[in-house]
């Protein structure tokens, strides 16, 4: 099959080599792309085109993979397009935003959610994907890095797994990092952190390893909190913590395509100046 890949970051730059490994021809757009996307995309050999234009009526999927807060802008310029394939949005967006992208390509809708990191070890990513179409796409992964699973259920099944997931993930360490920023305003780091030692072991170690994975993607995680709270807010759960947590990573988002921030700078962005 013909796969088109919107946009190959890191994380879609590995499942569109996942799908060429198991035999498709993928496809990425340069126009508008960054030079680190573009060598991402060759790296992981996907054909790139100038524009969608040219590409969209000979692809038979498109898998759209950006930040959360793009997705249905990328889903409406498709279907806008005239494209009729099979749709699968790939991003971290609450299952209401499935929705609305489902609405816009009927059974041709697949829903997605990742959870792993970029896929370039067999075993650590996973893609679930809900809808009609969901078994199809499961296919294109078939002895891939990638373990792909089709669940029940349609359009917000996938999203909602992955809104569940990430509410822990990353939530917990937007968490720990304002933590050690509220004990270093008040003076009780060391305190904190021997206590720690002694009831939470683990808990030290765990939020630097959180600043150092966090801060070079936190730019993105924020748009990812703000869908995990409208998860909440559509059950009817308190959804204050995950907006707590976007204004976290928003605050760390300058550290974007920098080497990973140590702990001590993390927290100098977290706390206001005086």
């Amino acid at each position: 099959m013909r796969v088109l890949v919107l946009h190959p970051g890191a994380m879609g730059a590995s499942i569109g080599a996942a799908v060429s490994s198991a035999g498709h021809e993928v496809i990425g757009v340069a126009s508008g792309r960054s030079r680190a996307t573009i060598d991402r995309a060759r790296e992981a050999q996907i054909t790139l085109v100038e524009t969608l234009e040219e590409v969209i009526g000979r692809v038979d999927v498109v898998l759209s993979i950006c930040p959360p807060e793009a997705a249905l802008d990328v889903a409406r310029e498709v279907r806008q397009s005239g494209y009729d394939g099979i749709y699968v949005d790939g991003n971290a967006v609450a299952p209401e935003t499935a929705t609305a992208i489902g609405e816009l390509f009927d059974n041709n809708f697949v829903d997605g959610g990742i959870v792993g990191p970029p896929a370039w070890r067999a075993g650590a990513t996973r893609f679930y994907l809900s809808g009609a179409m969901a078994k199809d796409v499961v296919e294109l992964f078939e002895d891939s890095l990638v373990t792909a699973r089709a669940i029940s259920g349609g359009a917000g099944a996938a999203s909602a797994v992955k809104m569940c997931y990430a509410a822990y993930t990353k939530g917990s360490s937007a968490l720990v990092l304002a933590i050690r920023a509220l004990a270093e305003d008040n003076g009780v780091t060391e305190t904190l952190l021997a206590e720690w030692d002694i009831s939470q072991k683990g808990m030290r170690d765990s939020s630097e390893r959180s600043a150092l994975g966090t801060s070079p993607k936190a730019w993105r995680f924020a748009g990812e909190m703000r869908e995990i709270a409208a998860t909440f807010n559509a059950a009817g759960l308190p959804n204050g913590f995950h907006l707590a947590a976007a204004e976290i990573y928003e605050r760390m988002a300058h550290f974007k395509n920098d080497d990973p921030a140590r702990l001590d700078q993390v927290i100098e962005a977290l706390l206001p100046k005086r």
